[in-house]
């Protein structure tokens, strides 16, 4: 069972409903059976959403990697295919810090 600031692989589908890629995904958090995941990208930065993990490896990654957690899906857990690691405390505050300055209601 996945759990909240773990990585995972998953098909991550496109934005188009056409395709998928395989790519690793942070779980931000677990609601039954499904989990709530923000995509995890070897591209740089680009909003102030976006998350670079100091600890990347320790995470499990093969690439420096950056979080987007602008770019959030639900997933029921059995379609998980495999879990690479878990957040070190610093780049889990770092995203905590983040999602409620960038994410959080903005309404």
């Amino acid at each position: 069972m996945p759990r909240a600031g773990e990585l995972w692989l998953i098909d991550f589908p496109f934005s188009s409903g056409v395709g998928s890629k395989r790519r690793p995904a942070l779980v931000l958090w677990v609601d039954g059976p499904d989990a709530v995941m923000a995509v995890v990208t070897s591209a740089g930065r680009r909003s102030d959403s976006d998350v670079p993990l100091r600890d990347w490896e320790e995470a499990g990654l093969l690439a420096p990697s950056t979080v987007r957690l602008r770019r959030v899906d639900t997933f029921e857990t059995s379609l998980l295919i495999r879990r690479l690691g878990r957040l070190t405390e610093h780049d889990a505050n770092e995203l905590r810090g983040a999602w409620k300055r960038a994410v959080g209601p903005q309404f």
